[in-house]
């Protein structure tokens, strides 16, 4: 995978966006939000439950072993991010892009979530 093809999620970016404030002395205008923002959805207070760059990582990669999922990296890439709990958060990843996927597959996208986050 290119530099170019890199899937990044949240806390990387608030990783990121740290370091150039800590160089730089400070942010611009739009990369305060973005930190603002990174801050908040790699925090309990978006989903539940706080993210890091390793079960990111994990789940991205559990996730490619989905048939359909295989196929479509970026979309392993959104679903790991969004750490889904409910059937619908799934289907509605897949319509994003017009994908239709079966129901079995929805059970293993949830089951594979729970387990990297550690729910049942």
């Amino acid at each position: 995978m290119t530099e170019e093809d890199r899937f990044l999620d949240f806390a990387t970016v608030r990783e990121m966006l740290y370091d150039a404030q800590e160089r730089r002395g400070a942010l611009k205008y739009e990369q305060k939000w973005a930190l603002q923002h990174a801050e908040w959805a790699a925090s309990e207070a978006r989903t539940g439950y706080s993210t890091n760059s390793e079960t990111f990582e994990e789940l991205r990669k559990n996730l490619l072993g989905v048939e359909t999922l295989a196929k479509h990296p970026d979309l392993a890439a959104k679903l790991a991010e969004l750490m889904p709990m409910a059937p619908k958060d799934v289907v509605a990843v897949f319509s994003s892009k017009r994908i239709v996927i079966d129901d079995s597959e929805v059970t293993a996208v949830l089951d594979i979530v729970r387990q990297v986050i550690g729910v049942e």
